[in-house]
This record gives structure tokens, C-alpha cells and sequence, in this order.
């Protein structure tokens, strides 16, 4: 049986080779924060990182994935919610409809490791994301508030929040 190392577990799964790591992951290990949004490696809906880099799972078969490679998750980047990328997405009210958010915060998470004060072209190279609802601009606020260590005034964002808060 086939195994893969996910969120630092291996797991046993039933796939035929050709298959996708996306729909492994979400149907056979039932993590299904990882969403399917195009099934061409545009869109980035189903960003996971394997052995630290971004990687687009709908397009990759399970067949090329060894089950020494680690791959994380959404669901493995935190269980509660407290990595700084996922509090400065609350914070800053990144997400509307929030779909393409878990992959979203998967390619940011990648960036700031491997640019930790990435500048606006940093972040237009590594965010290839696409977001129908458009919230581009507070993408690249929260991963300038991740990069300044988490505080929305210290990196002089003026985002208005309802209520006033900001």
C-alpha cells in the first residue's frame, strides 16, 4: 500500500498512481482544506508545500511523490490558527468568500521563508494565486505585517476595518 508523509504523519492511502496528490489528500486522508480550483496548476486553490516548497497538488501524481517527501498542509501549518501568515490574514480581513485562501496562505508562508522581508516585487513573483474576489491588496498587506513581525501600524497600513478598528 502507498504512503505518504503528511503534516508529519505517514499515511497509508488507496490511489491509483495517475492520481493527484489533491484528491489523495482530500479524499483519501479527508483533508479537505486543500481546495480543487482548476485542475491545471493555475489557479493555486490546492498549494501544499512538499519538502518546503509551493506546490500546485492538482497537477502532481501521487506516483511522483515519495513517502520520504514531507508535505504540509494547510491543515498542518497550524490546528488552531496561530501561525503569524493565518493571524495576519484574520487580522487584516483577508479573505471574503475565502476559497482560495488556503493555498493562498500556503504560497505566503513559502515566500516569507524564503524572502522574510519580501519587497512588492517579491511578492508579485511569488503570488501567483488567483483570488476572484480580488483581495490582492490586503494579500500583500498581511505578508508586509508577517514580515514586520505582526504589528498592522508598525508597517504603516491603513487598513479600515468595519466598526473603526484598524
Amino acid at each position: 500500500m502507498p504512503r505518504l508523509n503528511v503534516n508529519g504523519t505517514l499515511r497509508d492511502f488507496e490511489a491509483e498512481p495517475d492520481t493527484p496528490l489533491l484528491w489523495a489528500l482530500r479524499e483519501q486522508l479527508g483533508l479537505t482544506g486543500t481546495k480543487y480550483g482548476c485542475g491545471i496548476a493555475q489557479c493555486g486553490a490546492c498549494t501544499v508545500h512538499i519538502d518546503g516548497a509551493p506546490v500546485r497538488s492538482c497537477v502532481v501524481p501521487v506516483s511522483a511523490v515519495s513517502a520520504a517527501a514531507k508535505i504540509v498542509t494547510i491543515e498542518g501549518l497550524s490546528r488552531d490558527g496561530s501561525h503569524p501568515v493565518q493571524k495576519a490574514w484574520a487580522a487584516l480581513d483577508v479573505p471574503q468568500c475565502g476559497f482560495c485562501q488556503s493555498g493562498m496562505i500556503m504560497a505566503a508562508v513559502a515566500l516569507l521563508k524564503d524572502k522574510p522581508n519580501p519587497s512588492d516585487a517579491d511578492i508579485d513573483a511569488a503570488m501567483t494565486n488567483i483570488c476572484r474576489c480580488g483581495t490582492y491588496n490586503r494579500v500583500r498587506a498581511a505578508i508586509k505585517v508577517v514580515a514586520l513581525g505582526g504589528d498592522a501600524r508598525r508597517a504603516g497600513l491603513a487598513i479600515e476595518h468595519v466598526g473603526g478598528r484598524s
